[in-house]
């Protein structure tokens, strides 16, 4: 039996196999992938020496956990296909039971529930890209047949790759969507439009890449280190009269916290209708 079956072996999920690896928290043996892309198993199977297959249903059956990772549009389908499993007398099938970690983008509880059966333990995880270089953000909810053991248990998955919190309310998943799911392309863009704008005033794009990215990260790591208020910060980058407060006062013009929350609330709208099913 192993430890950990994923269902998916997309970027993410490769990303957590390789966290739970590299920090000692599985070892390989006790870890199966299931994916439909030849491609994707052999990879796996070579760079992480797990056990691969393309049968989901054997994944159910090996695992004491499993992890669905895939796409929210296919997540009904593969449920469909485990739910029969599930339907099996106890003694036939291991499943019944089982903890199921799902980090389909805004595919609700109650969904996963219904799909999976009321016996399934089930947690739902909005993890986020960065998790794939070690720094991942990842916010969770457990459904309430699942145990503080199964919660500690999912928690230790996703901190292997980053940080992790368990929140109460399922309804703040649409949010962390918005803000750590998505966020990552938002600095993407961000970083982007200020190297772009430096190219057009003669920096060469790989220097204004460079320095745009060393940048983001040294704030960061001020702002995370520092006991002082978001506001003191940048009053202590702002002086009268100078370079930053002419660039503020110009995103201010143009609305820029504004046109920030327009954003966040247009992928929470969005996180919400994935949960209805809406595509």
């Amino acid at each position: 039996m192993k430890k950990l079956g994923f269902i998916g072996g997309g970027n993410m999920a490769e990303a957590l196999a390789h966290g739970l690896i590299q920090h000692k928290v599985f070892k390989p043996a006790e870890i199966i992938v299931s994916d439909v892309a030849p491609e994707r198993r052999r990879k796996l199977a070579r760079s992480l020496k797990v056990a691969t297959t393309d049968d989901n249903v054997e994944v159910l059956r090996e695992s004491a956990a499993v992890l669905l990772a895939v796409k929210p549009q296919t997540i009904d389908a593969v449920m469909a296909e485990l739910a029969a499993e599930l339907a099996k007398p106890v003694k036939k099938t291991a499943g019944k039971g089982k903890l199921f970690i799902s980090i389909a983008a805004g595919i609700t509880i109650e969904r996963l529930t219904r799909g999976l059966g009321k016996r399934a333990r089930v947690i739902r995880v909005m993890p986020n890209a960065p998790a794939m270089v070690g720094h991942g953000m990842a916010a969770m909810v457990r459904a309430r047949g699942a145990t503080p053991a199964d919660e500690a248990f999912t928690l230790r998955i996703f901190r292997a790759v980053g940080d992790a919190v368990a929140l109460k309310d399922e309804k703040l998943l649409d949010v962390v969507t918005a803000l750590s799911g998505s966020g990552p392309a938002y600095v993407y863009l961000f970083a982007k439009a200020m190297a772009d704008a430096a190219v057009s005033e003669g920096i060469p794009r790989d220097l204004a890449i460079r320095m745009a990215l060393k940048t983001i990260r040294g704030a960061e790591h001020l702002m995370r280190e520092s006991k002082r208020e978001v506001a003191e910060l940048i009053r202590a980058v702002a002086s009268p009269g100078g370079t930053t407060e002419a660039a503020l006062r110009r995103f201010a013009e143009h609305g820029f916290s504004d046109i920030v929350a327009a954003a966040l609330h247009a992928a929470s709208d969005r996180s919400r209708e994935l949960g209805r099913g809406v595509n």
